[in-house]
């Protein structure tokens, strides 16, 4: 079994580099065969009174004059040794970029991630003690309408009824200026955008919740557990929720970057400097090694919650724990 184990691990590790590895590979030949010329990225417009023989030269001195595998080898060797290049539009070291705006979509992705995975553990909770009754149906109700209205809609909504209309709330930025060091600033400001990424995932993670606890009071064991004089909230809380909890973790692992992408449209709709508004300035103005680490860090997360998952289902499912036992049987008696 330790062995199966370790090797399962060397697997999953194998696959994830891999998968790193092709991201990385198709990121930077899609990126470099798009239209648009990345030196008005770097010179802006100063590239149109450029000659020709200046504008190749420019192109030689930022590399871009050499075939797309050479530019991919040279760059995967800086990656290796932690050099990523420098931002064309930022004129700057991409990881000095980076580690400038992280930070905001950590905060703004993290207390939306938390939040939408206590309130969906609440919700579908109180829907399934609820089932079919009143509060059930309005519910459900609202919450499919909340969930079909795409994030970049609501966004423009809440920004025109409460930053316009109202004026009750800023409506774009992490702080205003001057205010940086304000907690009470930086609250204000993440109102509005950390409102729209709950709303724009928490029904979904809630009705999962509350089917899969549906289920559970379906099941054999419940009615054993009510004969034996125990409440139906009782029984929900104290045995249907335990066994809903593991399949929800493992679901929440997948929903991470679920979460991040929303988080990234709605960093652009409220021009809030996160990671999301870097992705959208990088495409746009072609600047290949500030869109190549954003690609990157993205999807490596995305890969990693994905492995991660799947290990959880593992150890989770009965089935699977069988399965490998069996197999791992039948490679001893060979």
């Amino acid at each position: 079994m330790r062995i199966l184990y370790i090797n399962k691990m060397l697997y999953h590790a194998g696959k994830f580099v891999l998968s790193v590895f092709a991201l990385s590979v198709l990121v930077f030949t899609i990126s470099r065969l798009a239209p648009g010329d990345p030196l008005y990225a770097y010179y802006g417009e100063r590239v149109e009174k450029m000659s020709v023989e200046d504008q190749e030269q420019a192109r030689e001195r930022l590399g871009l004059h050499e075939p797309i595998v050479t530019q991919y080898a040279r760059w995967l060797e800086g990656a290796l040794h932690g050099d990523f290049g420098i931002s064309y539009q930022y004129k700057t070291d991409v990881k000095e970029v980076i580690a400038a705006r992280i930070g905001n979509t950590l905060l703004l992705g993290g207390l939306g991630f938390l939040l939408i995975f206590m309130l969906a553990l609440w919700l579908g909770l109180f829907c399934a003690w609820r089932e079919e009754r009143a509060a059930d149906r309005i519910i459900c109700r609202i919450g499919m309408v909340t969930s079909c209205i795409p994030e970049f809609w609501l966004s423009l909504l809440f920004l025109l009824l409460f930053a316009v209309w109202l004026g009750w709330l800023p409506g774009s930025g992490a702080y205003s200026v001057g205010a940086e060091g304000s907690a009470a600033d930086r609250a204000a400001h993440l109102v509005l955008p950390l409102a729209v990424v709950v709303l724009g995932h928490l029904w979904y993670y809630a009705f999962q919740v509350r089917n899969r606890l549906l289920e559970e009071v379906r099941a054999d064991y419940v009615l054993l557990a009510r004969m034996k004089g125990l409440s139906g909230k009782q029984v929900l809380y104290r045995h249907c929720l335990r066994g809903a909890l593991p399949s929800y973790l493992s679901m929440m692992a997948v929903a991470l970057p679920h979460i991040l992408g929303g988080t990234y449209v709605v960093e652009t709709v409220f021009s809030y400097p996160g990671i999301g508004t870097l992705a959208y300035e990088s495409a746009r103005y072609q600047d290949y090694n500030l869109l190549m680490v954003v690609s990157l860090l993205t999807g490596t997360l995305v890969i990693f919650c994905n492995t991660i998952a799947q290990i959880a289902n593992e150890r989770i499912d009965p089935r699977m724990r069988v399965r490998d036992t069996a197999g791992s049987g039948e490679v001893g008696s060979l």
